[in-house]
């Protein structure tokens, strides 16, 4: 059982011991001895030495070479790659490669060849191949070829796009023509025109601009109305549904961009026919 270095007295653990003399003697017994002077003493946390002195003192140690608490071996000897001269170096910096003569000359480091074979990403170089619409012959990197098809220059992706996307090929195809506008739809065409004063309800652009009249477009689309047992295609020839718009705000009105009430606040109408209620 360990006894108390103070009065003497014996104590079950050496917990109960630390716990009599800090309250009996008002003070910890040492739990650590200063790496300096050897003395033991007590500090809550880690310290390696019991005072200041201690401290400072400490530094006029040697700690070079192996004294060095980090001292792992200190360098090794290898031999230059480049000029074959043997050279000392740091095993814990990186592996001795080059001495430092040609570590500071530069005319020796080349950059490395990578083109073609000598690339790690090559692949084998170009492929040639036979473009779809002029039928001919260029070459392309396999990386630039998708399953779509084979297009030399820009010129011929129009080509290409003018006749895929026409008729049934066009994402919008909705089952093909909606047959004759009737003789109606010339008049409410010229009165839209009238109306819009021949420019596009939305960006403004006129004949000027576009060097003809601007296209005039349909709110509800004819095709709804052909859709409806009690409607006929002179039912979307209404004022109401129809507005004037440029080539491009007319696409954008196709595609969804524009909402319908904006388009009908346009036409000053301000409603568009109901379907069905003919």
């Amino acid at each position: 059982m360990p006894g108390c270095p103070t009065c003497g007295t014996t104590h079950d653990s050496w917990q109960k011991l630390r716990v009599h003399h800090r309250s009996a003697h008002g003070k910890s017994l040492p739990n650590r001895e200063c790496e300096r002077c050897g003395e033991r003493f007590y500090c809550g946390y880690p310290r390696k030495y019991c005072s200041e002195e201690c401290r400072y003192e400490s530094r006029e140690i040697d700690h070079s070479g192996a004294s060095n608490p980090n001292y792992s071996g200190a360098k090794e000897t290898t031999e230059c790659e480049q000029c074959g001269d043997a050279f000392d170096y740091y095993p814990s910096e990186k592996a001795g490669r080059l001495c430092p003569d040609c570590v500071d000359a530069t005319e020796w480091q080349d950059p490395p060849a990578l083109a073609g074979a000598a690339n790690p990403n090559y692949d084998g170089g170009m492929v040639e191949l036979t473009c779809d619409i002029c039928d001919r012959r260029f070459e392309r990197y396999p990386s630039n070829v998708g399953d779509g098809a084979t297009l030399c220059s820009n010129e011929c992706r129009a080509a290409w796009l003018s006749d895929a996307y026409t008729g049934s090929g066009h994402p919008n195809w909705n089952g093909g023509p909606t047959g004759s506008y009737g003789p109606d739809w010339r008049q409410v065409r010229e009165r839209a025109l009238e109306r819009d004063d021949y420019a596009c309800v939305l960006c403004g652009a006129d004949e000027g601009d576009l060097g003809r009249n601007p296209d005039v477009h349909h709110i509800v689309p004819v095709r709804a109305f052909l859709d409806t047992p009690v409607t006929t295609v002179a039912d979307a020839h209404t004022l109401d549904n129809v507005v004037c718009l440029c080539p491009t705000c007319h696409r954008r009105a196709e595609h969804g961009a524009v909402s319908t009430a904006e388009l009908r606040h346009r036409t000053g109408v301000g409603h568009t026919p109901d379907i069905g209620s003919a």
